[in-house]
């Protein structure tokens, strides 16, 4: 669905930081069918994906060591602010508030157990224009060894509610929600996830066919890592572009469809 404004609180763009743009555009335009040209020097190769004419994710340089990685960015509407919130809640501020150019202005937390996702207070552009469909962005999910401590802090840094099912069971999963609307999700590190694997966000696109879509990351040089896997919303696997960035893909299954 297209997407003209975003709430405050609501995950609203993703990007990829990697250290191959032209191999990553090369990639992502194979799997998703993403118009992508390669951004100017001045923005360091910072290229828009754009999906039926509106903009569907970023991929940039890698600004971080380790392996590359997509970022989850939530709609905000003070950067300056959200950054005091996550600092008074016991998280760390990785990047001060700053300016990018006249779209928007940005900042990077760190939640008290690990996790980093960014906050933007959008100008000139708001995030993602288009969602929810196959070859977009769809949800962004904590993956956490503390849920109920991570439950306090986003609350008070977005004014996230929460609503756990399966609340003291092994699948136990989380909502944060928004006004009653569920926007993002959280679950506990499962035990199969490699211990070097630290606390996350992860990002998920939606595809038609998940097998297919599994397929296809192969044949364009990718890795399947897990899947597929049927669960309530659909059903998922989770892939690694061939830089090493990991993300998710999911069908949804077709009550989601029609939500």
């Amino acid at each position: 669905m297209e997407v003209d404004r975003y709430e405050h609180g609501v995950p609203s763009w993703v990007d990829l930081g990697t250290p191959d743009i032209p191999k990553a555009i090369e990639f992502y335009a194979g799997l998703f069918g993403w118009q992508i040209e390669q951004g100017p020097p001045e923005v360091g190769g910072y290229s828009m994906a754009m999906y039926k004419g509106k903009p569907a994710a970023g991929i940039g340089p890698q600004m971080n060591p380790g392996p590359p990685y997509w970022t989850t960015y939530v709609s905000v509407d003070s950067a300056d602010q959200a950054l005091a919130r996550a600092r008074d809640a016991g998280g760390k501020v990785l990047m001060e508030a700053m300016d990018v150019m006249d779209v928007g202005r940005m900042g990077i937390i760190q939640d008290p157990i690990g996790a980093v996702i960014s906050v933007w207070e959008p100008r000139a552009h708001i995030g993602a224009g288009i969602v929810n469909e196959p070859n977009t962005y769809g949800w962004s999910e904590l993956v956490t060894t503390d849920t109920e401590a991570s439950k306090p802090f986003y609350g008070a840094v977005f004014g996230w509610d929460s609503e756990t099912h399966g609340e003291g069971g092994p699948m136990a999963y989380t909502e944060w929600k928004v006004g009653g609307r569920s926007v993002a999700g959280m679950m506990q590190k499962p035990p199969m996830m490699p211990a070097e694997v630290p606390p996350h966000w992860g990002v998920y696109f939606t595809v038609d066919g998940t097998e297919a879509a599994m397929d296809k990351v192969k044949e364009l040089g990718g890795q399947v890592l897990m899947g597929p896997m049927d669960v309530e919303p659909g059903k998922i696997a989770v892939v690694q572009d061939p830089q090493g960035a990991v993300f998710n893909i999911i069908t949804l299954a077709p009550q989601r469809e029609q939500g």
